[in-house]
């Protein structure tokens, strides 16, 4: 907060900033929940495989998160307003590509451009808020940020199946450029400039690429390996060379004169747990909201619209706790919160994997609403003293450098585990499938078609020339296959969370550091 600004106009800044920083972000994470709930809208729309499917999260996350990392180093640099401001527009023309594209593969490009805007935008909006609130009031803004920006994006699960369901999934891309059009006349009107400046002149340049190649290259290694073969040499060569660059990145950080990211950081117990509780429960928790919507439609039988429904509670208890947590993080510290927390998500993933090809939607009362209600309790106790403690590790001239490392390891968690649990869906929903005695008494040509046609994983098409039974016989052995590798993953991801809680009991401290 500026020390010459009269105290009667103060509550006015700290509103304009909040709006600036919390609608363009908003926008951001929307689409990410709408999109899971329209993606089998928009599968049969562009006839795009199960690849295709986690190509367009997957290309939208890598360059998010690798733009995050760079965007806190330059938003310290050339100021967090600016950065801030160029991420949007990118945002708004990439969102206008992916609304008006027949093609998959333009669709995927589109989402890639989204990545770098989002990532430009979500980090300068957090070191905005970190910046220009001090100590324990940063407690708070952070607390408000993160519980309006859980609340607009909560709407993207009704909102995406609602215009799936209406034939109007590209409307989920085409809205964002009203509202990004209205966070630049708010950011330029209201909100000041702020820069790092301690932040060395010259810009780490060696570490950018460096850490750049090592994000795409393992990126690709882990989403092409399962569709390619992990013997192609494209994959094997991807998968070597992020091998060796992550080391090297390591030490030019530590040997560099301007690091992009001081290796010093990490000398916080809290840092260093706070970010590794991310990429545990991150890469867990996106796995869940990918697969989960999936299956719900096209295994469960829920409408589109029912499942942004079914997803609420969610959002409302993950926004309500949110609300408390600040204030239960500066009373009595983050660790009991960040052990809690991926304790009682990793139970509801538990209850997520039980659950059955045949728990359908006229069950969802007694199956499917207690797993999302200790779903949203868990995030809710988790996600904002996680951002508090990874804000509070730091002094303040870093703040755009933590918010980028701390979001960069989310994204990743989520571009790596999404891949890797992906790449396991595939590979055991085809051999559950061409294992079973049904289609092996199927004729060679008839196999080889649903070799071939499992890579939709549900969206399977069934070989022509079938009997009514064999048809009605082989739609049921689809539904089961992809629900039990779906129930593969949710075990995965429950002991993921649990592990995370587990470091965070070691890691956390108690109290908040604040560094002077």
């Amino acid at each position: 907060m500026p020390a010459d600004l009269p105290k009667k106009f103060e509550w006015r800044l700290d509103i304009e900033v909040l709006i600036a920083t919390i609608m363009a972000p908003s926008m951001v994470f929307m689409v990410s929940t709408a999109l899971s709930v329209a993606l089998p809208a928009l599968q049969q729309d562009l006839g795009a495989t199960g690849t295709d499917l986690i190509w367009i999260v997957n290309a939208y996350s890598l360059l998010q998160a690798a733009f995050i990392f760079l965007s806190g180093t330059f938003g310290d640099h050339y100021g967090r307003k600016r950065v801030y401001l160029i991420g949007i527009v990118v945002f708004a023309l990439s969102s206008l590509v992916c609304g008006i594209t027949d093609s998959a593969d333009v669709l995927i490009l589109g989402r890639a451009l989204q990545g770098v805007g989002s990532g430009m935008m979500i980090t300068c909006s957090l070191a905005i808020v970190a910046a220009f609130f001090f100590h324990h009031r940063r407690s708070w803004s952070i607390g408000v940020w993160s519980a309006f920006t859980m609340l607009i994006s909560g709407a993207g699960p009704i909102l995406g199946g609602w215009l799936a369901e209406m034939g109007l999934w590209r409307l989920i891309f085409l809205l964002n450029i009203p509202f990004c059009l209205i966070t630049i006349l708010i950011l330029v009107a209201y909100v000041p400039e702020s820069y790092d400046e301690e932040a060395p002149k010259e810009l780490d340049i060696s570490g950018t690429v460096l850490s750049t190649m090592a994000l795409m290259l393992s990126g690709f290694f882990c989403i092409e390996g399962p569709r390619r073969g992990f013997d192609d040499p494209l994959v094997l060569m991807s998968g070597a060379a992020a091998i060796v660059i992550l080391p090297v990145f390591i030490w030019n950080e530590g040997h560099s004169d301007h690091p992009m990211l001081p290796l010093n950081l990490f000398r916080s117990r809290s840092f260093t747990g706070a970010n590794t509780l991310t990429l545990l429960l991150y890469g867990a928790m996106n796995s869940v909201l990918f697969f989960l919507p999936l299956s719900l439609i096209q295994v469960q039988g829920y409408s589109a619209a029912a499942v942004g429904f079914a997803l609420l509670p969610m959002t409302v208890l993950m926004v309500a706790l949110s609300f408390i947590m600040s204030r239960v993080v500066d009373r009595f510290g983050p660790r009991l919160p960040l052990v809690a927390g991926p304790v009682l998500t990793s139970l509801s993933f538990v209850m997520l994997a039980l659950l059955g090809a045949d728990s359908g939607q006229d069950s969802y009362w007694s199956t499917l609403f207690p797993a999302i209600c200790l779903f949203g309790v868990g995030l809710g106790v988790t996600l904002a003293p996680l951002t508090v403690v990874v804000m509070a590790s730091v002094d303040e001239h870093h703040a755009g450098m933590a918010s980028g490392l701390n979001n960069t390891v989310s994204r990743s968690a989520q571009v790596l585990a999404i891949a890797v649990l992906g790449g396991i869906v595939l590979v055991l929903f085809k051999q559950t499938l061409l294992n079973d005695p049904t289609v092996r008494a199927l004729p060679a040509d008839a196999r080889a078609v649903l070799a071939a046609e499992s890579v939709k994983l549900a969206e399977t098409a069934l070989p022509a020339a079938l009997t009514p039974s064999q048809e009605a016989d082989l739609q049921s052995l689809i539904r089961a296959a992809f629900s039990n590798a779906i129930s593969v993953v949710m075990w995965i991801a429950a002991g993921l969370s649990l592990l995370s809680g587990l470091l965070a009991a070691l890691l956390i401290e108690r109290d908040l550091p604040f560094p002077e």
